[in-house]
């Protein structure tokens, strides 16, 4: 039996920034599954999104998302006609990728970590934390682990990696004693592959 995998520790300065179809931003992925999938065949896609002007989100066929708000003083989103204010930073919002979405800018440019998954592939838990959390990955799940605002510090039997803002760590199962302490904000992202997806 395998032993505990060492994290991946996933740098923002090797990020590279990928325009929108329409102009309004770019994203910069930082991480997916499986492996290298693109926006059309992947598992799961984690990433940062600049957002600078007003207008549609892509629309994503059976996939679910997770938008938190990290920087800026939010959106209003048209979720198939219905009205949704996002202007809380670090909490966590879900709705569906497949729903036709516009976004209005509340007061300038913003950044949105951004969770999308694939419905009956994969489910997905978003939660922001601040101070210390002990992980665990129980079988079929991935940690994504990033720091939002501040620096935090990833503890596990390897000895400790400091995440810079936008840095990320990726475990999985089986996972090693780990816990992540922050002072700012972090998220802390659970993959859990569907047992139907086999």
């Amino acid at each position: 039996m395998p032993g505990p995998a060492a994290p991946r520790i996933l740098r923002a300065a090797d990020r590279t920034a990928a325009p929108w179809k329409n102009g309004g931003g770019v994203t910069r992925e930082i991480a997916a599954g499986p492996e290298g999938a693109g926006t059309e065949d992947f598992d799961w896609r984690v990433s940062l999104a600049e957002v600078s002007a007003d207008g549609p989100f892509s629309r994503f066929p059976g996939v679910d998302r997770t938008l938190t708000l990290a920087e800026g003083a939010g959106m209003e989103l048209t979720l198939a006609g219905a009205r949704r204010r996002l202007d809380e930073r670090y909490v966590p919002g879900d709705f569906p990728g497949d729903e036709p979405t516009d976004c209005r800018l509340l007061h300038g440019p913003v950044v949105n970590f951004n969770v999308m998954y694939r419905r009956g592939r994969v489910e997905a838990d978003t939660a922001v934390i601040r101070g210390a959390l002990a992980l665990a990955a129980p079988p079929r799940t991935t940690l994504l682990v990033v720091a939002l605002d501040g620096p935090a510090r990833l503890d596990h039997p390897g000895g400790p990696v400091e995440l810079g803002p936008y840095d990320a760590a990726l475990l999985e199962a089986p996972l090693a004693s780990c816990r992540v302490r922050t002072a700012g904000r972090t998220a802390v992202v659970a993959l859990r592959t569907a047992s139907t997806a086999d």
